[in-house]
């Protein structure tokens, strides 16, 4: 059975330079093993979040000149596409790979959320912080977090949701990040790991509302 983890060789396929190739070799190299890893997540993810999940793996539909410097598998409880919800992503970049949970600039129903996060931000953050590497990205495609939740205090916690309402193209972006010096040696089974303790852990923000 193939593998569904990422070599070293992979994370050079954004060094591709112009659309065309890097799109071919994206499509070639990352794009497989990202719908395999999609599937044999799928049933924890499924089972993690309470409800039936469906993996989406970026198609990049809407680029035609500037290649994406990033790539991903994203799960979400619709078939049609992930987001308008809440989702899981696994994302793989030039320089590493990130577990990340999202609420994006479209979802349905950003100000309920928000207001369920800032609610329940004293009970969830610090199970969040006790999560080694857990952290916040200023925006999806961002490699190297904002910060570590671990620093953060619980009023500044739940302030972090206020960043979905800033501006049309605010997110809510948390996770882990593992550089690829490293992910380019791990084994099929670690990237099992890393995202499925990565998605335990962010599972309750799903369910906010």
């Amino acid at each position: 059975m193939p593998s569904t983890a990422f070599a070293a060789a992979d994370f050079k396929v954004f060094d591709v330079v112009g659309f065309a190739p890097r799109m071919s070799e994206i499509r070639a190299r990352i794009r497989p093993k990202l719908e395999m890893l999609g599937q044999r997540l799928l049933p924890e993810v499924s089972r993690a979040i309470g409800t039936e999940a469906f993996p989406h793996v970026a198609r990049h539909a809407r680029r035609t000149v500037n290649p994406p410097d990033d790539t991903w598998v994203a799960f979400a409880p619709d078939k049609r596409g992930y987001k308008k919800h809440c989702h899981f992503k696994v994302a793989i970049s030039r320089n590493a790979i990130r577990f990340l949970f999202e609420v994006g600039p479209e979802h349905a129903d950003k100000k309920r959320w928000v207001a369920a996060w800032k609610k329940n931000a004293p009970k969830l953050g610090p199970v969040l912080k006790r999560m080694k590497g857990m952290a916040f990205f200023k925006n999806e495609h961002d490699e190297e977090p904002a910060a570590m939740l671990a620093d953060l205090s619980v009023d500044e916690l739940a302030a972090l949701g206020e960043e979905v309402l800033r501006t049309r193209d605010g997110q809510f972006v948390v996770g882990r990040v593992a550089p690829a010096s490293e992910a380019g040696r791990w084994t099929e089974a670690q990237y099992r790991t890393a995202a499925l303790e990565t998605l335990r852990a962010l599972s309750p923000l799903y369910r906010l509302h």
